[in-house]
């Protein structure tokens, strides 16, 4: 599962007043959680086991196997994550001092059906896995996007200018263009970022 929660793309989701990004992935007997409020990221990895033991807690009432409790929390869950909540399932969530509630009411077969994911803080490990690493490469590809991008545009400039010089003149004003200014731009996307992080 924890491979495979590498994979999964992170989804926007408020839970009451709270907004968080998470991610999850589920499979046969057991499920993994990682959900941050870009102050703090929380982690819950649950075998069959935990998942067992949690739904007779929860659920006094229902009698049902580990596949059919993980199936039924990924179903509540991921249209959730997809942007899709179902209309008769609430979630609600509660900072504890140790970690993070998420806390699902719904039903299973005409029963109510209660869970709550435990989370507990994240690891530095998996905070850097999934987020740190991930956000690093993305900055660092779109840096050296920008640099091309930025020669790019002063060939283009170039190439102009030397049109002009041989006499060449356009046929629409419309799409005339001032030349790039480089540190203009970098300047004008600096300000924009730290606007932006404030």
């Amino acid at each position: 599962l924890e491979s495979t929660l590498l994979t999964q793309p992170w989804a926007s989701v408020c839970f009451g007043e709270s907004c968080f990004i998470a991610k999850a992935c589920f499979g046969d007997m057991g499920y993994t959680l990682l959900i941050s409020d870009l102050s703090s990221v929380w982690y819950e990895s649950a075998d069959a086991e935990a998942v067992g033991q949690r739904s007779k807690e929860l659920n006094k009432r229902l009698t049902a196997s580990v596949s059919s409790v993980v199936q039924l929390l990924c179903s509540l869950l991921c249209p959730v994550l997809a942007g899709q909540p179902h209309a008769a399932t609430s979630f609600s969530c509660q900072r504890l001092a140790d970690g993070l509630s998420l806390r699902v009411r719904s039903e299973l077969s005409g029963l109510p059906f209660s869970w709550d994911f435990r989370c507990r803080p994240a690891p530095v490990a998996t905070v850097c896995r999934h987020l740190v690493r991930p956000l690093m490469r993305m900055s660092l590809a779109l840096q050296h996007q920008v640099q091309e991008l930025t020669s790019l545009l002063l060939q283009k400039d170039a190439e102009i200018e030397d049109y002009k010089e041989s006499g060449a003149t356009l046929s629409r004003d419309r799409l005339r263009t001032e030349p790039f200014q480089e540190e203009t731009f970098l300047q004008n996307f600096m300000a924009e970022v730290r606007s932006g992080a404030s």
